[in-house]
């Protein structure tokens, strides 16, 4: 059962009046995510990983190109998802009042989470998740909570390849922006939900 590049939950352009342009996804979804999917399916083509799912590849495997690029797969169609048209801004409801609760307001959620994402060293992932109650943690390349028996909700990128084209060296703003006008509530409701 070979891996499949997820279709994109929006239109190529449809992020482009917010902030991340048509060649950017172009070259982020098109060029990089897809070449994940490509190796990883290159990687487990005849061994005992090659009818697994993503998941189960992604728990068993160790350090190296596997996890890599199984990881990537993983991360990449996640941070699709937590992106919408409609997105950014402040949530409301259950989730909103657990932002709340967790961080004391969604203000002081936006600053842990930006310095997480700003201050991860070269290239990586921050990440809102849960164990056992609301928190924010980042990653190193493909590493992800999924490895550490924690459940993601929402993701940024901050390889250089997901806002460099639009944002050039200027990751706080891309950071900013995401929050501002990008995060897909909805999706990191389900996410706290299931």
């Amino acid at each position: 059962m070979a891996i499949e590049l997820p279709a994109l939950p929006f239109a190529p352009d449809a992020l482009a009046s917010r902030g991340l342009s048509e060649e950017t996804i172009e070259y982020h979804y098109g060029k990089h995510h897809a070449t994940y999917v490509k190796t990883l399916n290159g990687l487990i083509e005849g061994t005992e990983h090659e009818n697994a799912d993503l998941e189960k590849i992604i728990k068993a495997a160790d350090e190296g190109p596997l996890f890599n690029n199984a990881a990537q797969v993983w991360n990449h169609t996640f941070y699709w998802n937590c992106l919408s048209p409609e997105g950014g801004g402040e949530p409301s409801g259950e989730l909103g009042d657990a932002i709340n609760s967790a961080f004391g307001s969604y203000s002081d959620f936006s600053t842990e989470f930006t310095e997480a994402a700003k201050t991860q060293f070269g290239s990586g992932w921050a990440w809102l998740v849960d164990d056992g109650g609301l928190k924010v943690m980042k990653t190193a390349n493909a590493d992800l909570p999924l490895k550490h028996s924690v459940k993601a909700l929402l993701t940024i990128d901050v390889w250089e390849h997901a806002y460099y084209i639009d944002w050039r060296n200027a990751r706080p703003d891309y950071i900013s922006n995401f929050l501002d006008q990008l995060v897909n509530w909805d999706f990191v409701t389900q996410n706290l939900n299931r």
